[in-house]
């Protein structure tokens, strides 16, 4: 049972509602999280702000899937897992070994594979990286651009992780599989 509540329709503050809305017209559903962060229309803009500036930067879909399913393992955010388990899944079209290697801080892709290390590196040492993992990161092929939407990614997984495992919010996608099972 979620610690805090997800408000109903009525219960939304009408601020949050052309946000929702929104949501609602982007992916056919409105996720307990958006409904969660509703309570407050400022989160909740700020959240659907940086995740929409995000998904026009270079990084891609696909690597941002990856990297959010590294941070929300390292957290342990059964909601966020469960959440970027399916978009992985079905959003980016990620197959499920590859979708288990990102949850173990790894891709099958080399360059890829090097965001997602990184990102994990940045969470682990929650900002004070080595110049190696920076060098490491570019010598990979990343900008120096996209160096810095990886850090951007890792802050706001880590927001939602935060949020979600604050508020326990109810699941609302399909259970991602604890990974010593996998």
């Amino acid at each position: 049972m979620s610690r805090l509540s997800i408000p109903t329709a009525e219960q939304t503050p009408a601020a949050a509602q052309p946000l929702l809305d929104a949501v609602h017209k982007q992916l056919g559903v409105v996720p307990n999280m958006m409904k969660l962060l509703s309570h407050s229309p400022v989160a909740l803009e700020g959240y659907l702000s940086l995740s929409g500036a995000l998904a026009k930067g270079r990084l891609g879909a696909k690597t941002g899937e990856r990297l959010a399913l590294a941070v929300a393992e390292f957290n342990q955010c059964n909601y966020c897992l469960a959440v970027h388990s399916y978009l992985g899944k079905n959003a980016v079209k990620l197959d499920e070994a590859e979708i288990v290697a990102n949850r173990r801080g790894h891709s099958s892709d080399a360059k890829a594979d090097a965001a997602v290390k990184f990102a994990v590196q940045v969470a682990t040492a929650r900002g004070h990286v080595a110049d190696s993992d920076i060098q490491a990161v570019k010598a990979a092929g990343y900008s120096e651009a996209e160096v810095l939407e990886i850090v951007l990614h890792v802050a706001l997984n880590t927001l939602t992780n935060y949020v979600n495992e604050v508020a326990t919010t109810a699941i609302d996608f399909p259970v991602a599989p604890p990974l010593q099972s996998l």
